[in-house]
Parts: C-alpha cells; sequence; structure tokens
C-alpha cells in the first residue's frame, strides 16, 4: 500500500491532486493476454487502483463493497517480436518507413552512435549519461518519470541488468548523450519503462531514431514481445503489431471523502472528455489554428 496522487490532469500538465493509500494491482502483459481477473489482495486503505485491465473484464474484478470509476481507457500496444525484423518494417506504412530512413540518415550526418547497454557493469556506464539527458525532458520535469536516480531504485536496476532482465541504450551526437531508452523484462516481453530525449536535440528526432535501432537489436534477443505499457501515442501506435482495449480501475471505500473524490474525477473527467470531443469539431479546430496564429 504506497500513496497514489490521484491527478486531475490536462495533457502533461497537472492542475491538483489528492492523495489516497491504495495498493496497485498492475498487470503485466502476459496477464493481459492471457484474459486473467485479478485478485484484490488483503490490506487496502482506501483502496486499490487496478492498470491495464482489459475492458472486456472490467465487469469481473470482485469489488464488492467498494465505489468504482474507469479513470483511462487505452489500448495497451505491444510489438511481437516473434515475426523477425524486416516482418516488423514490412507492417509500417511506407511513409513511415521512409520517415524513419530519413530521420536515421539526418541523425548520422550529424554524427550520431548508438551504445547498447544490458550488463550491470555497463548499466553503471550508462546511467549517469542518460540521466543527464533525463533532466532535461518533459517526463522528468512535468510528469515525475524521469529515470530514476534514487539508491533504492538504481540498486533495483542494476540487480535486474544482472540476471539479464535489463536493456537500456544510449544515442549520443557528437560524444554528447541526446536520448536513451530504458527497459526492464516482465514474463516474456520487455516494458518500455524509462525514455527520454533531449529538447535541444528536437530536430534530429533522436528518440524515434534510437527506438527504431533498439527494436532491430530485440528482434534477435529473447523475448516474445515488447511492451508499451499503459497509454497511448503516436509513436506507440506506429511501431506497435497489435494491442488490447483496457481500462485503469480505481476502487475506494465508500467513505465520504473518497465519494466526494470519486464526484469530482468524475466530473472533472467528463469535461475532459467532452473538451476533446469538441475540439475535433471543424469549426472549433479552425478557431484553434486563427488563435494559434
Amino acid at each position: 500500500m504506497t500513496p497514489v496522487a490521484l491527478r486531475f490532469q490536462v495533457g502533461a500538465r497537472t492542475l491538483a491532486a489528492v492523495r489516497r493509500q491504495l495498493v496497485r494491482v498492475a498487470l503485466s502483459l502476459d496477464d493481459v493476454l492471457a484474459g486473467r481477473v485479478p485478485e484484490l489482495p488483503d490490506g487496502a486503505g482506501d483502496g486499490y487502483l487496478v492498470t491495464s485491465l482489459p475492458q472486456a473484464l472490467a465487469g469481473q474484478v470482485d469489488g464488492a463493497g467498494f465505489i468504482a470509476l474507469v479513470r483511462q481507457r487505452y489500448t495497451r500496444f505491444y510489438t511481437d517480436l516473434t515475426i523477425g525484423h524486416d516482418g516488423w518494417l514490412a507492417g509500417l506504412s511506407g511513409s513511415a518507413r521512409s520517415t524513419l530512413k530519413r530521420k536515421t540518415r539526418k541523425a548520422e550526418a550529424a554524427g550520431m552512435t548508438i551504445h547498447a547497454y544490458r550488463t550491470a557493469e555497463a548499466f553503471a556506464a550508462f546511467h549517469p549519461l542518460a540521466r543527464a539527458v533525463s533532466t532535461t525532458t518533459y517526463q522528468e520535469k512535468l510528469l515525475d518519470a524521469g529515470l530514476p536516480d534514487d539508491a533504492a531504485s538504481v540498486a533495483h536496476l542494476s540487480a535486474l541488468a544482472a540476471a539479464d532482465g535489463l536493456r537500456a541504450w544510449l544515442l549520443l551526437i557528437g560524444g554528447v548523450p541526446a536520448a536513451y531508452l530504458c527497459c526492464t523484462a516482465q514474463g516474456t516481453a520487455l516494458r518500455y519503462d524509462h525514455v527520454g530525449h533531449d529538447p535541444a536535440w528536437s530536430d534530429l528526432s533522436p528518440g524515434t531514431v534510437l527506438h527504431a535501432a533498439a527494436m532491430r537489436d530485440l528482434f534477435a534477443d529473447r523475448f516474445a514481445r515488447f511492451d508499451f505499457t499503459e497509454g497511448e501515442g503516436q509513436h506507440k501506435r506506429q511501431f506497435a503489431t497489435d494491442g488490447v482495449a483496457c481500462v485503469d480501475l480505481l476502487l475506494l471505500r465508500p467513505t465520504l471523502a473518497n465519494r466526494a473524490t470519486l464526484a469530482a474525477l468524475a466530473g472533472f473527467d467528463g469535461a475532459m472528455a467532452w473538451a476533446k470531443r469538441a475540439a475535433r469539431h471543424p469549426r472549433v479546430a479552425a478557431l484553434a489554428k486563427r488563435v494559434r496564429r
């Protein structure tokens, strides 16, 4: 059981947050594909947060005595690594393949080099260089989701590397770190855990170029799938071969404070969903474009 911030969030910006003591029940990709209904452990404080629950199973979780709210709906994307690199490339659109080649050539012309890391010794060399990139990223500045720097997390990642459970890559331009990717094993999959690029190099698309290079390595590795974890994004949709419709399910004890919290979250989430639908209306989109000009 840990304190979890239930965020009122617009894009990457958090407007407010309410903290509750929750047990987080996170389904692995293997769980998701097997259609396993999670069992809720004993000892919940305010309740549970079940993440990556297949949408089709949302009504099967035993949440008796708790109030439920679906906080997010998204596709849990993944790439089938058994199809081979050529098969994966063939599955991309012609435009996507052309764009990858162009971006890679541009980065190479700027002096790009890419290094891969997988042992504990290699991770020790990777971590400070990747941390230098992480401090510049929006993931760390806005989402508190940069590459971990606390002693316990670093020791955990190092132990995973020693057990063949970590893969990491670093892209440098002219010897300067510009992008990193750090992934950990979970079951048969490798997870898209920590990623970022220095915005100073954004014109070279270092994150996309690095991930494309990492994918080439992974098709020759031991994993069955690359797991893009929770959430969506154009990059995930482009590189994935499949996905499962999932939800994040919040279950809270029916106290007065929790009821108020759920009502506020439901109202806010509903307003954000309405705003997204409205933004897609041609007249609203045209107005937004004029405002940006």
